[in-house]
């Protein structure tokens, strides 16, 4: 089971290896990138799918392509992944959106309807968000999807908050 989610402006579909072109610039970009230890090559981005794919048959979800309806173009991904974190567990909702997408709100929108659909169809009360501390323009996409900063973690030997939205 793979979700198929639609908003105003948004299609949010499975990711497949055809969508490494339109990923392999997002993933790979320095700049959409610098909160990680580096931007992604394209056989990392390669990677990125079919670890998701995986996930798809796995857990029954994962990361979707955002696609804009306007130009019909992969713009990012979204959705949600199960996490080990130095807290346990848990399933976090993340997103990456191209930099000329960025400040459009497209971010917060995939998130509402991926974060809508994850209380729908997951039995989990509550929701991550792992963002770096100086992410910024994350911890603004997390705050208008609900969630607040709970607690810190270290991955990739980088620290990181964990924020949190509970289940009403």
């Amino acid at each position: 089971m793979t979700w198929h989610l639609e908003t105003d402006r948004l299609q949010l579909r499975p990711m497949s290896l055809a969508d490494l072109d339109p990923l392999a610039p997002i993933l790979g970009d320095p700049v959409t990138m610098r909160f990680y230890p580096r931007p992604f090559d394209r056989e990392t981005v390669g990677g990125w799918i079919d670890r998701t794919v995986q996930r798809y048959e796995r857990d029954g979800f994962g990361l979707l392509a955002v696609v804009e309806k306007a130009t019909g173009e992969v713009i990012g991904d979204c959705g949600p992944t199960l996490q080990e974190t130095g807290h346990g567990s848990f399933v976090e909702l993340g997103w990456h959106i191209r930099g000329d997408r960025q400040g459009l709100g497209f971010a917060t929108e995939a998130g509402a309807a991926c974060r809508d659909q994850a209380w729908q169809m997951l039995d989990v009360d509550r929701l991550i968000s792992i963002v770096r501390p100086e992410n910024v323009p994350s911890w603004s996409v997390a705050r208008a999807l609900g969630f607040r900063p709970w607690r810190g973690d270290v991955r990739v030997g980088m620290a990181h908050i964990l924020w949190t939205i509970e289940r009403r």
